[in-house]
């Protein structure tokens, strides 16, 4: 018996692109409306917030450079015969690398909140939109790999959209700290 094979659907993009816009504009609007309370929320062994939350964005970002050259291997664009493990391990490797990112979110949005116009950096605008755009990606991202009606495109696109929103806000935040401050103790008190 022939499978079945499910209709592309127009339907399936235009759900993920308005899932993520929602959530990305209720974590901008929840982190604009809460009051910050310039305290960590959460330290996980580190010393600090900053050490916290700069050593862990670095090591998403490190996971994710990995993600893109583990999808495009996948894809078959690096001319080399992806491995059968690497699909399990690329699934995993996301995983850990949004483990890694929720708990720096969750401190900005709790100590610090949504920071936008106003006497507010250029640079910390940035941030703020694209940190809360990250999760709005995340949401494009999981309803493109779980979700075969979608058109081919999709997630390529989703990966790249959260690829790019991860990278900003990690410029934006850790790699301007370290540039600027250098790397923070990650025991000491700061």
């Amino acid at each position: 018996m022939a499978e079945a094979t499910a209709t592309k659907s127009p339907v399936v993009p235009l759900a993920a692109f308005a899932g993520g816009a929602v959530v990305a504009l209720l974590v901008g609007v929840w982190g604009s409306t809460h009051e910050p309370t310039l305290e960590p929320l959460l330290l996980l062994g580190f010393g600090s917030m900053i050490a916290m939350k700069v050593y862990l964005a670095a090591a998403a970002a490190v996971i994710a450079i990995g993600q893109v050259l583990g999808g495009l291997w996948l894809y078959g664009k690096l001319g080399v015969a992806a491995p059968p493990w690497l699909g399990t391990a690329h699934r995993l490797s996301g995983a850990l690398a949004v483990l890694l990112a929720t708990p720096v979110a969750l401190n900005c949005l709790w100590a610090l909140g949504f920071q936008a116009g106003g006497d507010v950096s250029t640079r910390v605008a940035i941030h703020s939109v694209v940190g809360c755009a990250v999760y709005g990606a995340l949401v494009v991202k999981v309803v493109a790999v779980h979700n075969r009606r979608g058109p081919g495109w999709l997630l390529p696109v989703a990966g790249g959209l959260l690829f790019a929103t991860l990278i900003v806000a990690v410029w934006t935040s850790a790699v301007w700290y370290v540039g600027d401050s250098g790397w923070p103790s990650v025991t000491a008190v700061e």
